[in-house]
């Protein structure tokens, strides 16, 4: 997984599969950055992706 900071305060998540080469993105990317910051950002997306299913970026 990456996080990048884009302008306007949005942050955009992509995801790659063991072993692709490709990069995808994620449900809900590019996304507002919370208050918090991008690390806590960071983190409750990376929670979101263990989760498993079909994984979303958190609101």
């Amino acid at each position: 997984m990456r996080t990048a900071r884009h302008a306007n305060h949005l942050a955009g998540v992509t995801v790659q599969y063991t072993g692709a080469e490709e990069w995808y993105a994620l449900t809900g990317s590019p996304t507002n950055i919370p208050n918090k910051g991008l690390e806590d950002f960071y983190a409750a997306v990376l929670a979101a992706i263990a989760h498993g299913a079909e994984a979303q970026v958190p609101q």
